[in-house]
């Protein structure tokens, strides 16, 4: 896919966003975090020009780094007060700044067009391709590749930040991408240069969600795994724990049925009681319906045909399970539970048997405030974010890196965060 095409993918993406009005928090994050890249971006292409320059000068009469010096520069995204400049040792005063030069005429569109790109899954060549149109042939490729990793680099620390205030709840579950990653294959290109052939693998990103006890929520913490395993949720514990959370602070954790973590939860969160997702407790009924006894008529005395007696029952014993977990307690969810064990036993015994496994777990929201029961009794919160990440994900296909997915999945987790800000501001 090249530049064009992109380009037209960008702004097909942006089209179509739910939130066409951007708000103001969402604006001033996005700015702020535009602002430190771009000086990241510009500090590292000025370092390549005055090595460049060097480079071009005869070794006798080369002069020599002699440190830096702040300047102010205004970008469309806001002022940078401290632009760290590299001095010679002389004819300072004498030579031209292209890339400032060049900034000031036509870079300040640079992270729209060219980070924008790179985190939709251009290529570094394609990047450099990109760059050529603002700053010429001054930045080659390993230029390009330094730039591109100092600007992922902000994205990290924010991402891997210490954790100052531990949540008493987490959401937790993976979302599945597909990432490029070299294989041991080598094949020739046109040119006749071997180059390790580049295969996609499905991987998951590991993800934490925080909830506060006003209902606040936000993505804590993510990370790339190999599979959704006891292993791999080991580490993502380990790697929350060095971050600073505190693992005697955290009081409940809703899931999924993921095998292997609830072992992994007794270990690292030993305080934390386990909440499986309502949602997909009710959803595995579903997948072991007989339909051995159907009714031959509706309510209203209608007879049903054997497609609509299977909708019939899908339908009503979906809703008696969701109907069990909107009762006022705990003990009135028991007495639910009993009536629908009364009903349903006789008419599927298997999908009964399947959902009463483990079942004790999903009642644990109920030891919570009442106002964050539709919250922390499912994974949807998690769940809705991921849709919204895997609009972008099915756009690119494959991303050529997990710096690249990371990216991506970060700028949409700054999105979701300015977002909810706007709806605790107004007071949704």
């Amino acid at each position: 896919m090249n530049i064009a095409e992109r380009e037209e993918q960008i702004i097909r993406i942006q089209s179509q966003s739910p939130y066409p009005q951007i708000n103001q928090a969402l604006q001033e994050t996005l700015r702020a975090e535009a602002t430190r890249v771009t000086q990241a971006i510009v500090e590292a292409a000025l370092v390549e020009e005055v090595q460049a320059h060097l480079e071009q000068q005869q070794t006798d009469q080369r002069p020599r780094r002699s440190g830096y010096y702040q300047r102010t520069l205004d970008t469309q995204y806001g002022r940078i007060e401290e632009l760290s400049v590299p001095k010679l040792r002389r004819d300072n005063d004498e030579r031209e700044w292209v890339i400032l030069q060049r900034y000031q005429r036509a870079l300040g569109s640079l992270l729209d067009f060219c980070l924008g790109l790179y985190v939709m899954g251009l290529s570094l060549r394609d990047l450099q391709e990109a760059l050529y149109g603002i700053l010429g042939n001054v930045l080659s490729v390993s230029a390009v590749n330094r730039i591109t990793l100092q600007a992922q680099q902000k994205m990290n620390q924010h991402r891997n930040g210490a954790i100052e205030k531990t949540p008493p709840i987490l959401i937790v579950d993976g979302v599945w991408v597909s990432i490029q990653y070299a294989s041991e294959q080598w094949w020739e290109d046109q040119a006749g240069h071997l180059r390790k052939l580049r295969q996609a693998q499905d991987c998951v990103i590991l993800v934490a969600m925080a909830i506060w006890p006003d209902g606040t929520q936000c993505i804590l913490h993510y990370e790339v795994a190999p599979q959704e395993s006891q292993e791999h949720w080991k580490t993502f514990f380990k790697n929350l724990s060095e971050r600073g959370l505190n693992p005697q602070l955290v009081e409940l954790v809703v899931s999924d049925g993921t095998t292997g973590l609830p072992s992994v939860l007794e270990q690292y969160l030993p305080k934390a009681e386990h909440q499986r997702c309502v949602t997909h407790k009710v959803k595995a009924i579903l997948r072991h319906l007989s339909y051995e006894n159907l009714p031959t008529h509706d309510e209203q005395g209608q007879k049903l045909s054997k497609k609509q007696a299977k909708e019939q029952i899908l339908q009503q014993i979906q809703a008696d399970a969701y109907d069990i977990y909107k009762s006022a307690d705990y003990l009135k969810a028991i007495d639910a539970l009993k009536i629908f064990v009364e009903r349903w036993q006789p008419i599927e015994p298997k999908a009964v048997q399947t959902f009463l496994i483990d079942i004790a777990l999903t009642f644990n929201f109920y030891n919570f405030d009442v106002s964050l029961h539709s919250l922390i009794r499912t994974s949807n919160a998690l769940e809705r974010f991921f849709r919204e990440f895997r609009n972008k994900a099915d756009e690119i296909g494959a991303f050529p890196n997990e710096d690249s997915c990371l990216t991506v999945f970060f700028l949409i987790v700054q999105r979701d965060h300015a977002k909810h800000d706007r709806l605790k501001n107004l007071g949704e």
